[in-house]
């Protein structure tokens, strides 16, 4: 059985512009990124002190996919600070009956790992909320960390 944290949408633009929005991190997931996030090489995320991390974009195949490598995390919020390390974030572009399927997986974010309810709600406001909107609307709703931190009692106190 797959474990691993994935959702999927579908939209009527090509496969050549969700592969762009993807790699506009800062317009659907984080204005806080360091670094270029439409290249091979590495970028940065962090939200206050609640999260931060240095990915690797390892793969990146126009109008089909989009690999990240997460080479280190931290999360203040649960004990084992490392979960996320080492996995890997991978988006995943198909036409599929006249319209473009985006294809989202977090390889190795498991049901066992203590951030998985909120790092699963995290990522399903950020792509099929954010990045769905970027790609059909132009715009996504980047930095909504503050408002899932605090739905889930993550606040700095």
């Amino acid at each position: 059985m797959n474990q691993n944290y994935t959702t999927t949408f579908n939209v009527d633009q090509s496969p050549d512009e969700v592969f762009a929005a993807i790699n506009n991190v800062r317009g659907w997931w984080s204005e806080d990124i360091e670094g270029r996030t439409d290249e091979l090489g590495q970028f940065k995320h962090h939200y206050q002190d609640i999260h931060r991390c240095t990915i690797a974009i390892t793969e990146l195949i126009p109008g089909m996919k989009v690999v990240w490598h997460v080479m280190d995390n931290y999360f203040n919020f649960v004990t084992d600070k490392s979960e996320w390390k080492d996995t890997d974030i991978v988006f995943e572009i198909a036409k599929k009956d006249g319209t473009t399927e985006v294809r989202f997986t977090h390889v190795g974010l498991v049901p066992s790992y203590e951030c998985y309810s909120v790092c699963t709600d995290s990522w399903g406001t950020y792509i099929n909320g954010s990045l769905r909107s970027l790609i059909t609307e132009g715009k996504g709703q980047p930095n909504q960390s503050e408002r899932i931190a605090n739905k889930h009692g993550l606040e700095n106190s």
